[in-house]
Parts: structure tokens; sequence; C-alpha cells
């Protein structure tokens, strides 16, 4: 309901400093309510707020391009070298019995924000898809976000630029 409720702004990263993919890894004392998990000079980590399966994250760069093709060769380096690593991570941690890892490139491929890329790792379970996402158009989650964020943070708090620990 805080999704379908919210105000929709079509624009949003599109408007210098309306991104908040650049917005919330830059404000560190707010980085448990804006889901951040990671934020150093070559990416950051973000808990999807509205996610595919439990422990959904997106991987950004700290550029804000809207294009793979628009990042440096080592640019794309970092940001991938990341991603890895964030799914070794996850494996670890979650156990899930596969990964998602996807890039929606522009509104026409999915994306939400297609102002800055960013990456989709989406820890997934045999057997986790539901009838209700085709009935109802409804997600069920079977973790909580914020132990969803105080697990994962466990896992990433040894990251270059990883979140303070959450309080309890």
């Amino acid at each position: 309901m805080e999704y379908i409720l919210a105000p929709k702004d079509k624009d949003a990263g599109a408007r210098p400093g309306s991104c908040i993919f650049c917005n919330f890894p830059a404000a560190p004392n707010h980085f448990r309510e804006n889901l951040v998990l990671v934020a150093n000079d070559d990416y950051s980590v973000m808990l999807n707020r509205y996610p595919f399966a439990a422990g959904h994250v997106m991987v950004i760069p700290r550029k804000h391009v809207p294009q793979l093709g628009d990042l440096s060769a080592a640019e794309g380096d970092a940001l991938f070298r990341a991603v890895r690593d964030i799914g070794v991570r996850m494996r670890e941690l979650m156990r899930p019995h596969g990964l998602n890892y996807g890039i929606n490139e522009g509104h026409a491929a999915g994306a939400g924000i297609a102002e800055h890329l960013h990456v989709h790792v989406v820890p997934r379970w045999s057997g986790d898809t539901n009838f209700m996402p085709v009935l109802a158009d409804v997600r069920v989650m079977p973790e909580h976000l914020d132990d969803t964020y105080r697990r994962l943070h466990r896992a990433f708090a040894d990251l270059p630029g990883a979140a303070p620990p959450p309080s309890p």
C-alpha cells in the first residue's frame, strides 16, 4: 500500500538532485531508513523497497548514468566486481537455490528509475513463485524488510563504505 498510495513523479531522477540512487548513499545518517547497506566511491548497495523476493538488492554505480555503455571500462569493472561479490555473499548468507541478476535499461525495458543504471541481485528458491502476482498483482514476502536489512548488513559489514550496524 505504501507504494500504491505514494505520489508518483515520472521525472524522478531526471532533475538534478532528485535521484534516490545519488541522494540516499550521500546521506549516511539515513542509511537504515533508506535501506542503504553499502556506499563507497565506486558503488552503493540498497535493498529494493518493493522486492520480488526476500533479499532483493540493487548494486548501483556512483556515477549517475542511464546506460551501461555510459560507464568507463574501470567504472564497469568496479560495478561488476561488486555484483559478483554481492552474489557470492548472498549465496553464503541466504542459501538460495539460484540468483537472478538483472539490468533494465530504460523505462521500456522495465526500469523503475531509468535515469540511473542499477543491477538487481535477487535470491530465488525453488517454488518461491505463487499465484498472488498473477491474480492480484500482489507480492507475498516471507520476511520483513527490517529483518532482511539486519541479516544482509552482517554479510556486507566488512565492505568499504558499509552502513553502521542497525539498532535492534
